[in-house]
């Protein structure tokens, strides 16, 4: 089985990862607890993408959480599916990065990236095939940047020949923390050509805007967009986690849409996206959504796709049910 081994990093990192783990899990019929309660053996058939399958018929996610401190890591274990972790696989440090690229990359991230290393290869040990690694961190924080990029170019030293796929969240003026966000994604993303094989860029002012705009949230959270991610993460990856031919794995995912090795960051488009009061009064059809599809409007980073400034343009369209 082609295995993949998940690692979320930092505050958005593993929010976004828990809301990923929430959706798939419900998509495969596992409960909080980790059992299966689900109604198809396509539910079953390429779960070991993801899970790995422990004592009495448990599934536990194969997925390793770090940051910097230990507060996002309570909210994890205290959310719906927190007891689904392996509790061995919570790395966390005390200090936390102060939205700090270097504490991240060179400090205290450098004094704890070892303990997550050896996480890393327990779980990738573990595995029949590994087919590669994704991490989910943000691009404008100092543990998810900084610390996410050190581990990006540890874990390539020591699987040169695995694909690294990250879900990649850019800062904007418009979603805005801390106003070092621009410094941190600028010093990530050279760490991103050089390292990663597929990096999937989310932009919080494109996300901002869709729950504005589209979905019609007079006032979105952090947890709206985290919700929005995590269903076009569920979407691209459905080819993983389910029988089909297109795009079974990373590395066909990679020869499929990636031109040029250092020209890998793909731009996500999800449709449908109506608002809750309008969806009954909308039945779509195939060249609607497709049309919505590579709308501007429906991306997840804020960039015109139909712009002539963009140097290449491909597209993989999987199908997924959102209610």
């Amino acid at each position: 089985m082609r295995e993949l081994v998940h690692i979320q990093g930092g505050q958005c990192g593993n929010q976004i990862g828990a809301k990923f783990w929430e959706v798939i899990s419900d998509e495969h019929g596992i409960d909080p607890t980790g059992t299966y309660h689900g109604d198809s053996d396509l539910q079953l058939e390429r779960i070991n993408v993801y899970y790995n399958e422990a004592t009495g018929g448990r599934y536990v996610p194969r997925a390793v959480l770090m940051d910097l401190e230990p507060g996002t890591m309570d909210s994890v274990r205290a959310g719906p599916f927190g007891q689904l972790f392996r509790p061995d696989n919570f790395v966390f440090g005390q200090s936390g990065a102060g939205n700090n690229w270097a504490k991240g990359h060179y400090t205290e991230g450098a004094e704890l990236i070892d303990s997550v290393l050896d996480v890393v290869r327990k779980e990738a040990e573990g595995c029949d095939c590994l087919q590669g690694f994704q991490i989910c961190h943000s691009m404008g924080g100092g543990t998810g940047s900084g610390m996410g990029t050190l581990l990006i170019s540890k874990i390539r030293e020591e699987y040169p020949d695995r694909i690294m796929e990250t879900f990649s969240v850019f800062p904007s003026p418009k979603v805005s923390d801390t106003v070092v966000e621009p410094y941190n994604a600028t010093l990530s993303v050279h760490q991103l050509v050089e390292n990663a094989d597929e990096v999937m860029v989310m932009d919080n002012e494109a996300l901002y805007d869709i729950c504005f705009r589209t979905l019609k949230l007079t006032t979105p959270t952090y947890g709206d967009l985290n919700h929005l991610v995590s269903a076009a993460m569920s979407g691209v990856t459905t080819c993983l986690r389910f029988p089909g031919q297109l795009n079974a794995d990373l590395r066909k995912l990679a020869v499929n849409m990636i031109p040029f090795p250092r020209l890998h960051f793909f731009m996500t488009g999800f449709a449908p996206l109506t608002s809750r009061g309008s969806q009954q009064y909308r039945a779509l059809t195939v060249p609607e959504l497709t049309q919505q599809m590579f709308d501007a409007k429906n991306m997840m980073c804020a960039s015109d796709p139909s712009s002539r400034s963009l140097p290449h343009r491909q597209c993989t369209l999987p199908w997924s049910d959102v209610h």
